[in-house]
């Protein structure tokens, strides 16, 4: 058979083809979160499945790292309290990969810590019935004294009465939050406070922010959490604490910590008539109304900054972190970020004030965590450490508990890196510049909005949810923002944007195409972005 040799123009047009088929597809194939932040596991209770590595050092034979706080000391060593009543120095944590890890207990003894700071020189703790600060006398790297900075707040012996903390607010206040009792026995019930608003049955403050002012006045600030089990401040210095979905939660939610704030768990108001309480006069709990409805009726009621809508954005939020990273951690220095037990995932919230409270979206970041992601601390270099304990419940991942390290690889994902309010709609901003042609297609956003209901009951599914019409999407000269028209936006509902359609200006799809925005108030003058 004859074989005819193509032509060399014949030829040079084939090529030009299949190259340009090639960089078509190189543009729009799939993405990876590890292409831009990639996992470095520095212990864990058994190898990940993810990885085959065997890089990662095990902690010492009998030490269960279930990592329940962490602070960086001075020397660069991360201090990491455990569920089992200690705090070690891990030393190499910076390493890449782990291998020259080394362990020292400084503290032994401990009720249950969850969290740690270092302040004032030495590391503080909230134990199960007090804050403690403890110190190292001699200088030997090993507590000598451990002392009673706060204390008050009732513990019946329930299994679900944590206390978590301490942060440090740009006021210098030290805050401490503190879990509901579940499920009361009889015995414990005798504990509670007596003659209690409404009926309720809690130990005193149960369910209360509490607050050490640098005078040394300890304050119940704030009521109405139910699972507060994150603390964190922004760069403003304001705090906020995330709560879990449960009963008077329809779902994870992300709250400012401030004086006489109610947030929304009602058994937190047996000790509203306490004399120092600062939450006083609520005088009626509605009960099975959507959120809209039941802020009207409830005045005291403050909705939180941001929701999490359920399993879309985690199941469980746990700690809060600030990225005060200037860059280092990419393109989202200043934005806070969400530990997320159940899914062993890390979530990203963009804040902004809008008639002068906080409001604000969240996104998907980062999943595929070895467990429970506790705890975050943010290293020198930008990076992350992620505490991992999924004790007492269920996560995704191989691991029981242990350290991991999240690094940004320097290469910046295209993604929403901000969904501002705006009278009509929302302006977004990108991550990288977009491409006019997706970004102007109205095609490319699909919108809805809807509500919770506000009831004593486990949860709630989303209710008085609607299809929202995008009737216009202007680009910026830049390409970094687009400012979208909304019609039908809803206060008190969370708006939900998917924008499957946009690209970038190399034709990549958006890493995450998905944005939760919390409408709480619609904007009457420019936002300030926090």
């Amino acid at each position: 058979m004859e074989v005819k040799r193509l032509s060399p123009i014949a030829f040079a047009f084939i090529l030009l083809l299949v190259l340009s088929c090639h960089r078509s597809f190189a543009q729009q194939s799939p993405q990876r979160e590890d292409d831009y932040y990639r996992l470095v596991t520095l212990t864990a209770s058994k190898s990940p499945s993810a990885s085959r590595s065997k890089s990662w050092k095990p902690s010492p034979e009998g030490l269960p790292l279930e990592i329940s706080g962490m602070e960086f000391l001075p020397d660069a060593r991360l201090a990491v309290a455990i569920r089992k009543g200690e705090v070690w120095f891990i030393d190499g944590v910076y390493d890449d990969p782990p291998v020259n890890l080394t362990y020292h207990r400084f503290a032994s003894a401990l009720h249950e810590p969850l969290g740690l700071l270092l302040h004032q020189g030495d590391l503080y703790t909230a134990q199960r019935t007090e804050l403690t600060r403890m110190q190292d006398l001699d200088g030997d790297q090993v507590a000598d004294a451990y002392s009673t900075v706060a204390k008050g707040w009732g513990v019946t012996g329930n299994y679900h009465e944590y206390a978590f903390g301490p942060a440090l607010d740009g006021k210098g206040n030290l805050w401490v939050t503190l879990n509901l009792g579940m499920g009361l026995t009889p015995e414990q019930k005798k504990q509670t406070v007596p003659d209690a608003p409404f009926g309720y049955q809690q130990g005193k403050w149960r369910g209360w922010g509490m607050k050490l002012t640098p005078d040394g006045d300890w304050q119940p600030s704030c009521a109405g959490m139910r699972s507060p089990s994150g603390i964190g401040v922004n760069r403003h210095g304001d705090a906020f604490y995330t709560d879990q979905q449960g009963n008077w939660v329809a779902t994870n939610s992300l709250h400012q910590l401030r004086d006489g704030a109610f947030f929304h768990h009602a058994e937190a108001l047996a000790s509203m008539d306490q004399s120092d309480a600062m939450v006083t006069g609520i005088k009626d709990v509605p009960n099975g109304l959507p959120l809209p409805a039941a802020v009207k009726a409830f005045p005291q009621l403050c909705p939180p900054a941001v929701w999490f809508p359920y399993k879309k954005v985690g199941q469980s939020a746990t700690d809060i972190m600030l990225d005060d990273s200037g860059g280092k951690f990419g393109p989202f220095d200043g934005q806070l970020f969400i530990g997320e037990f159940t899914q062993a995932a890390i979530n990203r919230v963009f804040l902004e004030k809008v008639n002068g409270q906080y409001q604000g979206a969240c996104f998907p970041f980062r999943l595929g965590f070895a467990s429970a992601v506790l705890r975050l601390k943010q290293g020198k270099d930008g990076s992350v450490f992620a505490g991992l304990s999924n004790r007492g419940w269920s996560s995704l991942g191989s691991a029981s508990y242990g350290l991991q390290r999240l690094v940004w690889t320097g290469m910046t994902p295209f993604e929403i890196k901000e969904m501002r309010a705006k009278p009509d709609g929302f302006e977004l901003v990108f991550t990288k510049p977009v491409d006019p042609s997706t970004a102007e297609d109205l095609s490319s956003y699909a919108m809805k909005s809807y509500t919770y209901l506000y009831h004593s009951n486990y949860g709630s599914d989303e209710i008085q949810s609607k299809r929202l019409g995008v009737t216009g999407a202007v680009v910026s000269d830049d390409g970094y923002r687009v400012r979208l028209q909304v019609d039908g936006l809803r206060p008190l509902f969370v708006h939900e944007l998917v924008a499957r359609g946009i690209r970038d200006r190399q034709g990549n799809h958006l890493l995450h195409t998905e944005a939760y925005y919390t409408l709480n108030q619609l904007p009457l003058a420019p936002s300030v972005v926090e």
